[in-house]
């Protein structure tokens, strides 16, 4: 096993031209996708071009981004997780009653808020690699707990902090918050991860060919608890970002948000077969969704011409990554 473990990480580590030709094609792409969309809306809305435009885009979007990170690894090794946005009302109410009910330091309660993130994607990783069974319905089971556990910590209600946690989303630079820089670095270290370690190799590898990993001597199971641990621990993390641009945290936050976090990292190319993502793109993917979203709603889109254009995004999407797979299949066929 040791023999073969530094000749397998090393071919996993050098990409062959073709791969990084499509890699480059797929930024090319997402580029292209996204400054069309940038000039479609900037014709139909004279405001949409505009510098206050960008910037509530940007400060808007880290929630989603930071919960499209841990989505995007979840994807690779073909699982998913459907908890994520009531696990980001449950870390924001933990928070708000550590502050305000328990009157503990917010330093304290913002880490007792990430725990509850952490401890929740541990539980939905290791029911599911425990009994073997599809993260689909773990992640649904957990959806309907942790929302209820939302509700009893804030009894229902809507908890207001104020500005006790509000740095994060406060003006840093440019306008641009501590929360989007933040939402960013971990961007980068999320893609470093996946594409120069062990542990990202793992992944791909068990999203790959699970039982392959098993001959090679690689054990699956603790990898999975890992990274569906780390997503709970990004969606509370995504619930303090929540809570600090809104001063509040509300029960009912988060609702449907598991969706557009899929579609971002659908849309950037990751595939829902496992095996196969990247988190820039899926953060290209993330910005392609906030300017959909910004852009309807400047050109006077109702609420129900959004979801219909946002669903029908996601199917094109997820149409678009089968028909890449068939390709793939026939070519190494």
């Amino acid at each position: 096993m040791n023999a073969a473990s530094p000749a397998s990480s090393s071919a996993a580590a050098s990409q062959p031209p073709s791969a990084l030709k499509g890699q480059l094609g797929t930024y090319l792409g997402l580029t292209v996708v996204l400054l069309g969309m940038i000039a479609l809306f900037g014709s139909m809305s004279e405001y949409f071009l505009t510098r206050d435009t960008f910037i509530s885009i940007a400060n808007e979007i880290p929630a989603l981004a930071v919960m499209a990170v841990g989505m995007t690894f979840v994807l690779i090794i073909a699982g998913i997780d459907l908890s994520v946005g009531s696990v980001l009302a449950l870390s924001a109410a933990v928070t708000a009653a550590a502050i305000l009910q328990w009157q503990l330091p917010v330093p304290v309660a913002a880490m007792l808020g990430l725990a509850t993130g952490l401890v929740c994607g541990t539980v939905t990783g290791a029911v599911s690699v425990a009994w073997r069974l599809p993260s689909f319905i773990v992640s649904l089971g957990m959806l309907e707990a942790v929302r209820g556990g939302a509700y009893l910590v804030t009894d229902s209600r809507t908890q207001y902090v104020g500005d006790a946690i509000s740095g994060l989303a406060a003006p840093w630079i440019g306008g641009i918050s501590a929360a989007f820089v933040l939402a960013v670095v971990l961007v980068a270290v999320g893609q470093l991860v996946l594409t120069r370690t062990v542990f990202g190799r793992h992944v791909v590898g068990i999203g790959t060919n699970e039982e392959a990993m098993r001959l090679a001597g690689i054990d699956p199971r603790p990898i999975r608890i890992i990274v569906f641990a780390v997503t709970g621990l990004l969606a509370g993390l995504a619930g303090l970002m929540q809570s600090a641009r809104l001063e509040a945290a509300d029960p009912n936050a988060g609702v449907g948000i598991e969706l557009q976090v899929i579609a971002a990292v659908v849309i950037g190319g990751t595939s829902l077969m496992g095996g196969r993502g990247s988190v820039i793109n899926t953060f290209f993917g993330v910005l392609i969704i906030a300017v959909l979203e910004a852009g309807l709603a400047q050109v006077g889109a109702s609420e129900p011409s959004k979801r219909i254009i946002t669903g029908a995004v996601i199917v094109v999407a997820v149409i678009i990554d089968t028909l890449r797979q068939r390709r793939a299949e026939r070519r190494l066929a």
